[in-house]
């Protein structure tokens, strides 16, 4: 059982989280949906924590959960050392779901200070939070017009300000860069580095695992409510074997140069990959340096995250 605390040295602690939907109400013979089936996690002060899987893998349920918006689970959850119903705990999350609505009426200036003050802030200081986060995220200068003129990457952009208005301790990003043009993405891309080195902790979860890869520090994959691989970065992309080498010149056919070094050799002119251990890679720059050719590049490649994601999810399916 997880111990109650003032703090704890984990942001977000779930034991044996288990979650059923069901159908009584029309089908008392129903046994329900289990979204979650006992996933147990910690995420740790000012890291970017990645949670990902399919759709349907139930993801937006442990969110909501997290967020006291979905009750009548089973197992442990806690957010601060508290229980995720704790009101005080819940002043200091910030929250952007993935298909948010603001007033459609009201300019983005006005849902700054809409949102600020909700939070508890007085008018004044709603707006000396607003205009910073606004430049921040690139909406000050269109902060005037109103919500219903905003494309969907603008009102992203104005979303992910207004999660951020009360100066959260944890951010809860539901698909922040949906929607976003490859600017925007990267001024989003640049908060959340902020975020983390002010000590906040951030928690996305994302279906673009390139931009995933570029910013969280740990991620989860869950699949049918059952986490399948949880680590690093590093961990969740490792070495393939497979090393690539751009030469100055072509080479001509390198088969006999480099027989009985490496497998599963393919070359198209100056450049070409092959399977190594360390040993084969050293000894294939010797014997190009021996034959007088510059090497260009030597890249040793890694699985991509969206690779390790498919491959995993692929297995679980089987």
């Amino acid at each position: 059982m997880l111990p109650i605390m003032g703090e704890s040295e984990f942001v977000l602690e779930v034991r044996g989280l288990k979650k059923t939907f069901g159908s009584g109400i029309f089908n008392r013979k129903s046994k329900g949906f289990t979204a979650l089936r006992g996933i147990d996690l910690s995420v740790g002060r000012g890291q970017v924590f990645g949670l990902l899987g399919p759709n349907g893998a139930g993801k937006t349920t442990m969110v909501k959960i997290l967020l006291d918006l979905v009750r009548g689970y089973e197992g442990e959850a806690r957010v601060f050392g508290q229980p995720p119903s704790d009101p005080k705990t819940r002043r200091r999350v910030g929250y952007l779901p993935e298909a948010h609505r603001m007033p459609e009426y009201l300019s983005g200036w006005q849902v700054m200070v809409l949102f600020g003050m909700l939070a508890g802030h007085t008018k004044k200081e709603a707006e000396k939070t607003a205009a910073p986060l606004l430049e921040k995220v690139g909406m000050l200068k269109d902060c005037r017009r109103k919500v219903r003129e905003y494309s969907k990457g603008m009102q992203q952009r104005l979303g992910l300000a207004q999660a951020l208005v009360h100066r959260p301790d944890l951010v809860f990003l539901d698909e922040p860069t949906d929607g976003v043009d490859p600017i925007g993405r990267a001024k989003i891309r640049e908060m959340v580095v902020d975020l983390k080195n002010s000590g906040s902790t951030i928690f996305i979860n994302s279906h673009l695992l390139n931009e995933v890869e570029m910013i969280c520090d740990q991620v989860v994959i869950i699949n049918h409510g059952e986490i399948l691989r949880q680590g690093t970065i590093e961990e969740m992309t490792p070495r393939t074997g497979i090393t690539q080498f751009e030469l100055r010149r072509d080479p001509g056919p390198l088969d006999i140069l480099l027989s009985g070094l490496g497998t599963d050799l393919e070359q198209k002119g100056c450049r070409f990959k092959v399977k190594v251990t360390d040993e084969e890679l050293d000894a294939i720059v010797d014997k190009l340096r021996a034959e007088k050719h510059t090497i260009a590049d030597i890249t040793r490649k890694r699985l991509t995250l969206e690779e390790s994601f498919i491959d995993l999810v692929k297995e679980d399916r089987q």
